[in-house]
């Protein structure tokens, strides 16, 4: 088999979920692609936000922002950290096919795990223009 094909597929996966009521990010593991660890804004600490935002003015068709994805994302980060999983593959152009509205609402989770010390890939190739 060749090497970078090896090494393409040889790696966490970093894959999003994305409803008008919640988002949820999961890692999948390389050898057996079973979720090793997952966030979600719907979890028993930041499902508490949600009064709020259903009784804002004006109505958005959104329950969650880019405030919430950055705490989904640091979640995600630590419990990465936990497995010992330092560095996490997003498929680009999956992220880049997202409406631009929903580019800027997830971007924040991506700079929380950076932040929170797991390597995203890929990441860097995002373009918001």
């Amino acid at each position: 088999m060749n090497k970078a094909v090896l090494m393409s597929t040889n790696h966490h996966v970093l894959r999003l979920v994305l409803s008008c009521r919640k988002i949820t990010a999961q890692v999948t593991s390389p050898n057996t692609s079973s979720i090793i660890a997952m966030a979600s804004s719907s979890e028993q600490d930041l499902a508490s936000r949600y009064p709020t935002h259903l009784n804002r003015f004006p109505r958005s068709q959104l329950f969650w922002d880019a405030k919430l994805a950055s705490h989904v994302g640091h979640k995600l980060a630590l419990r990465l950290l936990d497995l010992a999983v330092t560095a996490v593959h997003i498929d680009v152009a999956e992220e880049l096919s997202r409406p631009p509205h929903l580019r800027f609402r997830v971007w924040p989770l991506f700079v929380s795990v950076k932040r929170a010390g797991v390597v995203v890939h890929g990441a860097d190739k995002l373009v918001f223009a």
